[in-house]
């Protein structure tokens, strides 16, 4: 996918709708080039942010690469009831994402909270039936 803001919206909005998709990860587009603009495409499809992962994500990464974290725009938010996860396109980096987050919050069995145990109550209080 090219780094179109109106592209990126357009594919991740579809997934979004579909209600067989619980997360959704991206990757790229979170730095500070002209092409980087995966924040932007996303920020208005946020019903909440998810501010700690960005947060957190540049903490791990400072870990590894030190002050080169700054230029990371790593975001997420629940969109729709969908989970979605803004990633740097290193390998690298995503496997920090991965190893040193998601894994964890992806596990029912991680303590004391997960994503995983909290998914199917994203829809509370959301009108899921159609009125006539």
């Amino acid at each position: 996918m090219h780094d179109d803001v109106y592209e990126i919206r357009a594919v991740v909005s579809a997934w979004i709708a579909d209600p067989s998709v619980d997360v959704v990860l991206t990757t790229g587009g979170t730095g500070f080039t002209g092409r980087d603009s995966t924040p932007e495409a996303l920020a208005p499809l946020f019903d909440k942010t998810i501010d700690g992962f960005g947060e957190l994500f540049r903490q791990v990464s400072y870990m590894e690469i030190g002050s080169s974290t700054i230029q990371s725009r790593a975001t997420a938010g629940l969109a729709n009831a969908t989970l979605v996860f803004a990633m740097p396109g290193s390998t690298n980096a995503c496997r920090t994402a991965w190893d040193k987050i998601l894994a964890n919050q992806f596990d029912a069995n991680f303590k004391p909270c997960n994503f995983a145990e909290l998914i199917p109550r994203f829809l509370e209080g959301h009108n899921t039936t159609e009125t006539p």
